[in-house]
C-alpha cells in the first residue's frame, strides 16, 4: 500500500483532491446553488478586487520589461556554462505552439465582432468601434497576457535550473521563507496552484467543448445543448486519459507540430479568400493603435464610469491567464533552460503575442469587414445570440466554407486532447513536488478530475460558470504571483553580489615553483592530453591540493570541508552554517583538437581528434578554463582565490540581514 503513495506530496495531493472532488460533487448535485455562489463570489471580486487584478498584471509587465533591459538580463537560466537545449528558431516555434490554443479559435472572430457591435466607448458598428475592437482584442491577448505566463515561467526556470530547486511554484518562496517551503506553507502554495490550474483548464475545456459542439452542429447537424457537450467532454477525457496511460509523448509532439501547420494553412486561406489588401492595411493600423493605447488601457478600470464590461472581458481574461499560468509557465520553463533572462523575456513576451496579433487581425477584421459590407449586421446578430458558432458564420460568406470548417474542427479536437493531457501532467507534477515523470496513477487521476471539473462547472451554469471559476481561483494565485516577483527579485540581487565578487583580483602565489609555471603550462597546452592523463592529474595533483585546503580549514578553523569523487569529477565542498556552500570541482572535459595542429588523416577520421581539459566548475557552473599542468601550490592558490570571492559574496548578501 505504501508504494503507490511514494511518488506524491501527501498534503498538497490530498488537499487539492478534496477541494476538486468537493467542487465536482457540489456543482453536480446542487447546480443552482453552485451557480448562485459562483456569481456572488465573482461579482464581489470584480467589484472589490478588480483594481488589484489590473494593477498586478500591469505591474508584472513593467517589472519583466525592466529585468529584460537591466544588467540582470544577462543571468542565465541554468549554470553559467549552460547552452540552450533548442536552437532559437525551434524555441520560438515551440513558443508559438504554447500561445496557440482553444481560446484563439473560440475568440478569433467572437471577441472583435462583439466589441464592434457592443463597444465600451464608441458608437456601435462605427469605424471607431472597429478600431477599438481590434485594439482591445490585442490588449487582451498581447504582452499583458504573456507577462503573466513569462513571470511564472521565469520563476520556475530560474529556481529549477539555476538554483537546482524542484519545478514547482513553492521554490520561488525559498528566498522569503527558507526551508519552510518544504513544509505546510509550501504545500498550501502548491494547492493554490493546483486549484487555479484546474479552473484555468476547465475554462479552456469549456470553451473547447462549446467550439467542438458548434463544429459538429455545422458539419453533422449535432444538437447544441448541454447533454452533447457533456458527452464530448467524456470522450475527450477518456482519450486524454488513454494518452496519459500509454505515454505517447512522440504522438503528442507530432500533434503539436500538426497544430502549427494547420493553423498557418487556415490563416493563409482566410487571408487569400478574404479582403487581402484591407487585412494587410488593418494589421499595420492595429499595431499602431495597440502601442498608442498600451499604457492607458493597462490601468483603465472605468472608475469614473462604472460598467459591467470590464468584469466580463478584461478581468475575466486576467483571471483566466493567471489561473492557467502554472501550466503554460511550466511548459515554457521546460524548453528555456540555458537561455539568458533577456532572451527568455523578449522571446516569451513578444513572439507568441505577435502570432496572436496576426491571427486576430485575419479572423477579426475579416468578420468586421464582411459584417459591414456583405452581411449587413447578420454576423453581429448571430454571434450575440450564439458565440461558439462565430467562426462558422464567417465561413458562410467565404468560398470553401466546408473545407475551412473541417480544418477548424481538426484544430479544436487536437487542442482539446493535448490541453487535457498536458494539464493533467502539470497538476501531477505539482502534487509530486516537481517530479518530471509523475507516477502513472497520479496522471490518470488528474486527467479524470480535469474532465470532471469542466463537466461540473458546465452543469452549474454553462460557460458563464466556467468563466467565473477562473476569475475566482485567480485571486489567491494573484497574491502568490506578486510575492513571486519579490522572491525572484531577492534571488537576483544575489546574482549582483556574485558578479561583484567575481571582480576581485586573483592573489598570485609567488614561489620558486610558480616562477617556472609558464614552461609547464606551454607544455600542457601543446601536448593535448588524453583522458587518462587528465584523470591522473586530478587524482594526484588536484586531490593533494584539495586535501591540503581541507586540512587547513578543519584543524585550526573548524570549518566543515569535504572531498568527494563523483561521475563528473573531484569536488571540494566547504560549508559554513546555513550559508550557501562553496563548491570547487575539477572535471575532465572533452574538446576537439584544433584543426591546424592535426596531421595525417582528417580530424573526423583520426583515432585521436579530441583531447581533455581539467576544467573548473563552481556552484554557479563552469568557468571554462583549464588547469591541467598546474602544480599543487597553484591549484591551492586557485581554490583560495575562488573561496575568497565566495566569502565576499556571502558578506554582500548577508550584510543587510545583520543590520
Amino acid at each position: 500500500m505504501k508504494q503507490p503513495l511514494k511518488g506524491i506530496s501527501p498534503l498538497s495531493f490530498y488537499g487539492s483532491a478534496i477541494i476538486a472532488i468537493g467542487l465536482i460533487l457540489y456543482a453536480s448535485l446542487a447546480p443552482d446553488a453552485a451557480a448562485a455562489l459562483f456569481k456572488q463570489a465573482n461579482d464581489w471580486i470584480i467589484l472589490e478586487a478588480g483594481w488589484f487584478y489590473l494593477l498586478a498584471v500591469s505591474g508584472f509587465v513593467f517589472f519583466l520589461l525592466f529585468l529584460a533591459v537591466s544588467p540582470l538580463g544577462k543571468v542565465r537560466l541554468g549554470p553559467d556554462d549552460a547552452l540552450p537545449d533548442y536552437s532559437y528558431g525551434t524555441w520560438v516555434a515551440m513558443l508559438f505552439s504554447a500561445g496557440m490554443g482553444i481560446g484563439i479559435v473560440f475568440y478569433g472572430v467572437a471577441e472583435p465582432i462583439m466589441h464592434f457591435s457592443a463597444p465600451p466607448d464608441a458608437v456601435p458598428r462605427s469605424a471607431q468601434a472597429a478600431r477599438d475592437a481590434l485594439e482591445i482584442t490585442f490588449f487582451h491577448w498581447g504582452v499583458h497576457a504573456w507577462a503573466i505566463y513569462a513571470l511564472m515561467g521565469l520563476v520556475l526556470a530560474y529556481f529549477g535550473y539555476r538554483k537546482g530547486e524542484p519545478l514547482v511554484i513553492r521554490s520561488a518562496f525559498r528566498p522569503l521563507i527558507g526551508d519552510k517551503v518544504n513544509g505546510p506553507i509550501g504545500d498550501l502554495i502548491d494547492i493554490f496552484a493546483v486549484v487555479g490550474t484546474l479552473a484555468g483548464l476547465a475554462t479552456s475545456l469549456g470553451l473547447g467543448v462549446a467550439q467542438l459542439n458548434a463544429t459538429g452542429a455545422y458539419l453533422f447537424g449535432l444538437p447544441q445543448n448541454l447533454e452533447t457537450q457533456l458527452i464530448l467532454i467524456g470522450i475527450v477525457t477518456l482519450l486524454a486519459t488513454t494518452t496519459v496511460a500509454t505515454g505517447l509523448d512522440n504522438g503528442i509532439r507530432r500533434l503539436s507540430e500538426m497544430i502549427i501547420i494547420v493553423s498557418f494553412v487556415l490563416m493563409f486561406l482566410i487571408l487569400a479568400l478574404g479582403p487581402t489588401r484591407f487585412l494587410l492595411q488593418a494589421f499595420v493600423e492595429n499595431i499602431g493603435l495597440y502601442l498608442n493605447g498600451f499604457v492607458a488601457r493597462s490601468f483603465h478600470i472605468y472608475a469614473y464610469e462604472p460598467t459591467d464590461w470590464v468584469g466580463s472581458w478584461t478581468l475575466f481574461y486576467w483571471g483566466w491567464w493567471m489561473s492557467w499560468s502554472p501550466f503554460v509557465g511550466l511548459f515554457i520553463a521546460r524548453i528555456s533552460r540555458g537561455r539568458t533572462i533577456r532572451e527568455f523575456l523578449l522571446g516569451v513576451l513578444f513572439a507568441p503575442a505577435g502570432f496572436s496579433f496576426i491571427w486576430f487581425t485575419i479572423f477579426g477584421d475579416v468578420a468586421i469587414w464582411l459584417d459591414m459590407h456583405v452581411a449587413h449586421g447578420a454576423i453581429s446578430e448571430t454571434v450575440a445570440g450564439n458565440m461558439p458558432i462565430a467562426l462558422f458564420t464567417v465561413f458562410e460568406y467565404l468560398p470553401w466554407s466546408t473545407f475551412l470548417a473541417w480544418l477548424t474542427g481538426i484544430l479544436v479536437a487536437v487542442y482539446f486532447v493535448t490541453a487535457s493531457d498536458a494539464g493533467a501532467l502539470v497538476i501531477a507534477m505539482i502534487t509530486s513536488r516537481g517530479e518530471e515523470e509523475p507516477i502513472l496513477w497520479l496522471r490518470i487521476f488528474w486527467a479524470l478530475v480535469c474532465g470532471a471539473v469542466a463537466a461540473g462547472l458546465l452543469l452549474a451554469g454553462g460557460l458563464a460558470a466556467v468563466q467565473m471559476a477562473a476569475v475566482i481561483a485567480a485571486l489567491p494565485l494573484a497574491i502568490v504571483m506578486v510575492l513571486m516577483c519579490y522572491g525572484i527579485w531577492k534571488a537576483l540581487n544575489d546574482e549582483v553580489a556574485l558578479v561583484a565578487s567575481a571582480r576581485l583580483p586573483a592573489a598570485p602565489l609567488v614561489t620558486e615553483e610558480a616562477a617556472r609555471f609558464w614552461r609547464r603550462r606551454i607544455s600542457a597546452i601543446i601536448s593535448h592530453p588524453d583522458r587518462r592523463q587528465v584523470d591522473n592529474f586530478i587524482a594526484t595533483t588536484v586531490r593533494k591540493a584539495m586535501a591540503t585546503v581541507e586540512t587547513e580549514l578543519e584543524q585550526p578553523a573548524h570549518i566543515e570541508a569535504g572531498i568527494d569523487q563523483n561521475e563528473e569529477g573531484l569536488r571540494l565542498t566547504i560549508r559554513q552554517g546555513e550559508s550557501p556552500p562553496f563548491v570547487y570541482e575539477v572535471r575532465p572535459v572533452s574538446a576537439p583538437i584544433p584543426a591546424f595542429v592535426l596531421t595525417g588523416p582528417s580530424r573526423d577520421s583520426a583515432p585521436r581528434n579530441r583531447y581533455f581539459r581539467a576544467e573548473i566548475f563552481l556552484a554557479q557552473g563552469g568557468r571554462r578554463y583549464d588547469i591541467y599542468g598546474y602544480s599543487t601550490d597553484q591549484v591551492i592558490a586557485d581554490i583560495i582565490n575562488h573561496y575568497d570571492r565566495h566569502q565576499y559574496y556571502l558578506a554582500l548578501t548577508e550584510a543587510p540581514a545583520k543590520t
